[in-house]
């Protein structure tokens, strides 16, 4: 399902759960509000929930040898905690999303009032904690990294049934992500096997924070999501991070983006006074080949076309044979709309849009044996 919660939504997610400590998680959330109020984009910042008591096996919580567990561990923090950056999220008039790793976490988002859940690539086969994040009713976006076409289908078809939106995101799992690596027609495919859906863009590139959003944009995503983080505490910054600075020049590729792409891709565009105008000078008035008499009968011989169009003039569009002149006109001269016996008359719309269209002779240099409207 669509929902407008999703629409050129940029998610901002908390890179390596800022390192379990909160004053560091507040400091972003201050930090990334400056840079998103001053670019005027809707924006989302997202923790990660874990329930690490129930999440790691007691007897694997020594094991220092295995990545994701000691990293669990080293950024562990209280519900408190996090309580407080939601207050914080929430004041900077941002929206509050997290991804839950269990179900205990996915009562936290309802308790702590999270309006977005996220479902990780890794957990998108996850039943048991699928089934408990549908029973919260909340919007959710999925990253499809890694996932099989039976997955996403599955999936997709799981939330539609219980009429809860969904946001889909092309992802490629791989941190940090190679140019080469995007696979953005990914964009093409998923809007086209799921059109009720919202199609987003996460990604985790790290060489440009530009161009994949001028294509991701361009072929239709409309969610976008980073992990971001700041240079503080003598930390590290993991590549696939971006930092505020990098952040304003991803909002501001969207901006670009947005105007380039224009209006609506679903209904023809109205082109604008000045093309019009700028077209108008470029088509062939009609021109009297010979003198020709008031009541005259007009044949395509009788005329020729040529340029410039002149204000009031007939041109090659409204050109039909059979039309009968209302007064004279010389050889040469312009054939003006309004010496037509036209049921359209002289106070008609389109009479009044001839007499602004074209060139306005008299405003000219004076040419020698110029042809006049008549």
């Amino acid at each position: 399902m669509r929902a407008s919660i999703f629409d050129n939504l940029f998610v901002l997610e908390m890179a390596n759960n800022h390192w379990g400590n909160v004053d560091r998680g507040l400091k972003i959330i201050a930090d990334y509000a400056k840079v998103v109020r001053y670019n005027n984009v809707r924006a989302a910042m997202k923790f990660q929930f874990r329930d690490v008591d129930s999440f790691i096996h007691k007897d694997f919580r020594t094991r220092t040898d295995i990545r994701y567990i000691k990293k669990t561990l080293d950024t562990q923090l209280s519900w408190a905690d996090y309580q407080k950056m939601v207050t914080a999220v929430r004041n900077s008039s941002m929206v509050s999303m997290a991804t839950p790793f269990d179900e205990t976490s996915v009562e936290k988002c309802v308790e702590l009032g999270i309006q977005i859940i996220k479902i990780a690539s890794s957990d998108i086969k996850d039943w048991f904690l699928i089934e408990k994040i549908a029973a919260t009713k909340k919007p959710v976006i999925i990253s499809t990294g890694g996932s099989s076409l039976r997955d996403l289908d599955d999936i997709v078809s799981f939330f539609a049934k219980r009429n809860i939106p969904l946001a889909i995101n092309h992802c490629v799992s791989i941190y940090p992500s190679e140019d080469y690596e995007l696979e953005m027609n990914q964009i093409d495919f998923l809007k086209a096997r799921y059109p009720d859906n919202v199609i987003g863009y996460s990604t985790h590139e790290y060489r440009d924070w530009r161009d994949s959003t001028l294509i991701a944009y361009a072929k239709g995503a409309r969610t976008f999501e980073r992990h971001v983080d700041i240079e503080a505490d003598g930390i590290p910054v993991s590549p696939y991070c971006s930092l505020p600075e990098q952040v304003d020049a991803w909002f501001k590729a969207f901006h670009k983006a947005e105007e380039m792409c224009g209006g609506s891709p679903f209904s023809k565009r109205v082109p604008p006074e000045k093309e019009v105008r700028y077209l108008d000078g470029l088509v062939r008035g009609v021109y009297a080949k010979r003198d020709l008499p008031a009541g005259y009968i007009l044949n395509d011989d009788d005329v020729y076309l040529a340029v410039p169009l002149q204000k009031g003039q007939i041109s090659c569009r409204e050109m039909m044979k059979g039309e009968v002149l209302l007064h004279a006109v010389p050889k040469d001269a312009a054939i003006a709309f309004r010496n037509i016996d036209s049921p359209y008359g002289s106070d008609s719309q389109l009479a009044k849009t001839i007499d602004q269209r074209g060139i306005d002779t008299d405003a000219l240099e004076p040419v020698r044996n110029a042809p006049r409207l008549v």
